[in-house]
């Protein structure tokens, strides 16, 4: 029977607060504050607002001064002071005629109230009465006003600080101005579906629609068609999406036979809104398991209470599980204990699955940031430092190092999984790893793609296996978009191959690296090797002691395996939503082939310029592509950005023979496909303030023309797109690897037409 389930808004939890200021002064003699109009705005739209600071019982001395603090996570427009017409003009003033010195910030204050403008009192003072008036997009002189933050908040907070005294030490009001951001219209819909089950298992297909900036917004009431390209039962003709449901689930589907299907979603007049990811149906096997186990609320630097998050991963990005690693170092006892029983009350076996844990959040020269994952609750927190911990009961069982770290999760027996992290500090693998603990790398997050850190793993003779999360802190896991913030890409995701969903054959896929990791999309991939010769699969490292290993024919994805073959045969089957531009075969740092299945089409008139990499390993590695591509003696049809996050920032086409563009890379790719009027005529000449290509069109193949750009991977590129076939989009290959002496870690990268990229988990052949 199908079940169709509307899953409206919840009553949102406000954030537990964690910190504040110490001061000796009693708040609420500090004075008040509020702003007007109270709200609500929509997210990433202009407003104006003006906030009034009253001062209270001391007044505000000469050189005393406020602060007005926004979250880490917001990405509001960056107040400025100077230009009364430009955006995100402020204009402050005091009702006493003070003087008043205004400065801007985005990492002043506490974390995680970084973002802080300061407004001093230079010259005179103010009584108990007297008035700050500050005109978040003061809009009188033509300025459009501030824009918001891109994404929902129901409790969006002006903190404000006051130093009466003018000590230099501040305190909060006790009661701080709060206003919601809501989300827009509708600008897009999604269909999920779980990409790979049973034949005859029920499966349920999550629709929901976003803003223009990716928050889940309320399109209802409307009436929704739905098809299929295979046989799918139990998939209605017509569903009504009910006015205030942000998301609906249909329940009840299933494949009787071995295949692949979509499901499409459209409008009533039969205008396509959406088409599922390719649901893959086995007779035995695994079955996928969806999660984004790394991400943080608003307890810690992100945003939203973790009720909310847990809310979000479930009825909106629709994952099978959910993890949250808030950073040690911000996690209170209370809040510890509250985590681990606000996730074991929404883990449901079967639905959906929570991990306990925290993301180890040591400084970079003492190992970087590493996630530390948990079977069961109510597991000890061994945090870096106690920084904004102020409950130093528990200081004793600070690990300041990550060697400390692994040493005290193995004495102690923790029924842990750890994986290395690239965030704004960098998992330095290379001072600390513990082969039984620390099983996968993060090669990709809302912070960019860094499979630098696989390569530093191969490097040094590891084997682990490879992930992809968030890491988001705008309260969204599972469906994390950058926004207008320093984020500059879309928020990871990893397909754990599973028996059940359960935490323990979660964490039995965790252990064994058997996953695969993506950019944010989800599809079906499955990379296995047939085994010749004398060959023993081992789940463990075989160095560790007692690793025991199991003679077999077959090696699957993340599995260890002693050899005495030469050669084997790999078998790579891949089904997805968008044409596939390249899988590329290697065996750790070398790539032995590269498949390109349009490599037979290669005279479209479609063509890819793309920029890629990053500045370096650091918090800072964004890197600027701003630039502009000419073509002469040809016109340009059309023109498709690719991983333009931000639709503020889209690229110009300024006339049929020019377009430009303002666009960041982090480690992946950026760019422009373009549609020209004629296939093989004309030249092009693309800038960048990091070099520049130009050649003729005719020249140009579905192989890239590459210039090397220098620091971490920067590359610019341009290629021909074959013309687009339904089958590109799924791939059945078997290839003969020969086998070197020593480790071989056989896995492919993929990259696909839409932006996004995936990544399989090794198979480690260690060839004797």
């Amino acid at each position: 029977m199908t079940v169709t389930t509307p899953l409206g808004p919840h009553e949102p939890h406000r954030t537990r607060r964690n910190w504040t200021p110490p001061s000796f002064i009693d708040p609420s003699l500090a004075g008040t504050a509020k702003i007007d109009p109270p709200g609500p705005f929509v997210c990433g739209d202009y407003a104006s607002i003006t906030l009034t600071y009253t001062a209270g019982r001391f007044g505000i001395d000469d050189t005393g001064a406020i602060r007005i603090c926004f979250r880490f996570a917001t990405d509001q427009g960056a107040p400025q002071f100077t230009d009364p017409s430009a955006p995100n003009y402020v204009s402050v003033e005091a009702s006493n005629a003070a003087v008043l010195d205004i400065r801007y910030d985005f990492k002043l204050n506490t974390r995680p109230w970084d973002r802080t403008i300061v407004i001093r009192v230079v010259q005179g003072f103010m009584r108990e009465g007297d008035r700050i008036v500050v005109r978040f997009g003061d809009q009188r002189a033509g300025s459009p006003g501030i824009r918001m933050q891109t994404f929902v908040d129901p409790f969006y907070e002006f903190q404000v600080l006051v130093d009466p005294i003018a000590t230099g030490s501040f305190v909060a009001l006790a009661e701080q101005p709060v206003c919601a951001i809501i989300a827009g219209p509708p600008a897009r819909w999604h269909a999920v579906a779980p990409t790979l089950r049973h034949t005859g298992e029920a499966f349920a297909l999550s629709i929901r629609a976003d803003d223009r900036w990716g928050n889940p917004t309320a399109p209802g009431p409307v009436v929704l068609r739905l098809s299929r390209d295979a046989p799918v039962t139990g998939v209605p003709e017509k569903i009504v999406f009910p006015h205030g449901a942000t998301a609906l689930r249909v329940e009840g589907l299933s494949l009787a036979e071995p295949g692949i299907a979509e499901i499409v979603i459209a409008d009533e007049a039969g205008e396509e809104l959406a088409r599922s990811n390719p649901v893959t149906a086995a007779v035995n096997g695994a079955i996928s398991c969806w999660a984004d186990l790394h991400a943080q609320s608003g307890e810690t630097i992100g945003s939203g209470s973790v009720v909310d998050y847990c809310v979000f991963a479930r009825d909106a990005a629709f994952l099978d599980a959910v993890g949250h690693q808030g950073n040690d170092f911000q996690i209170t006892p209370e809040f510890w204990a509250e985590l681990n029983e606000t996730l074991e009350r929404f883990n449901e076996p079967g639905r959906f699955l929570t991990v306990q844990g925290y993301e180890w959040s040591g400084n970079t020269a003492l190992g970087g940031d590493r996630n530390v994952f948990f079977l069961e609750k109510d597991r000890a927190i061994r945090r870096s430092s106690h920084a904004l911990v102020p409950d130093r009961s528990d200081e004793a069982t600070d690990c300041h190092d990550a060697r400390a770290l692994f040493e005290a999760l193995t004495r102690d027996r923790e029924d842990a999984v750890c994986w290395a992290h690239c965030g704004g500090r960098y998992a330095d693998i290379g001072y600390a790893h513990d082969i039984a603990l620390e099983r996968s790398v993060e090669v990709h997050s809302s912070w960019g793609t860094f499979e630098w850190l696989l390569e530093d793993a191969f490097r040094l003779g590891y084997r682990v296996g490879v992930v992809a999360n968030s890491d988001g802190h705008k309260g969204r896991p599972g469906a994390e978009q950058p926004g207008a913030s320093q984020f500059g890409a879309l928020g990871g995701l990893t397909c754990f191959l599973v028996t059940d969903l359960s935490r323990a054959a979660l964490f039995h896929a965790m252990r064994a690296r058997r996953h695969y990791a993506t950019t944010g999309v989800r599809l079906q991939l499955s990379v296995e090797a047939e085994l010749g010769g004398n060959a023993s699969v081992f789940l463990d490292d075989p160095s560790l002691p007692g690793a025991k290993g199991v003679p077999s024919t077959k090696a699957l994805m993340g599995d260890i395996v002693t050899t005495s073959a030469a050669e084997v045969a790999l078998a790579i089957e891949l089904a997805a939503s968008s044409a596939i531009v390249s899988i590329e075969i290697r065996n750790g740092l070398d790539t032995v082939e590269t498949i390109r299945p349009g490599d037979g089409r290669s005279n479209g008139t479609r063509f890819f310029a793309s920029w890629s990499g990053a500045e370096y390993r650091g918090r800072f590695r964004q890197t600027v592509w701003d630039g502009e591509l000419t073509i002469e003696s040809n016109d340009i049809a059309s023109i498709r950005p690719v991983n333009f996050f931000n639709p503020d920032k889209q690229p110009r086409l300024t006339d049929t023979r020019s377009v430009t563009w303002t666009s960041i890379t982090t480690g992946n790719f950026a760019g422009l496909e373009l549609e020209l009027k004629q296939p093989n005529r004309g030249s092009y000449r693309i800038r960048t303030s990091h070099g520049a290509l130009e050649g003729d069109f005719a020249d140009i193949g579905t192989e890239p023309r590459v210039l090397d750009c220098g620091k971490l991977a920067r590359k610019l590129s341009i290629a021909r797109l074959p013309d687009q076939h339904d089958s590109d989009r799924r791939a059945r290959l078997q290839r003969s690897i020969a086998l070197k002496r020593g480790d071989n870690p056989l896995y492919v990268a993929i990259t696909f037409e839409d932006g996004h990229q995936a990544w399989s988990s090794p198979i480690y052949l260690v060839r004797q």
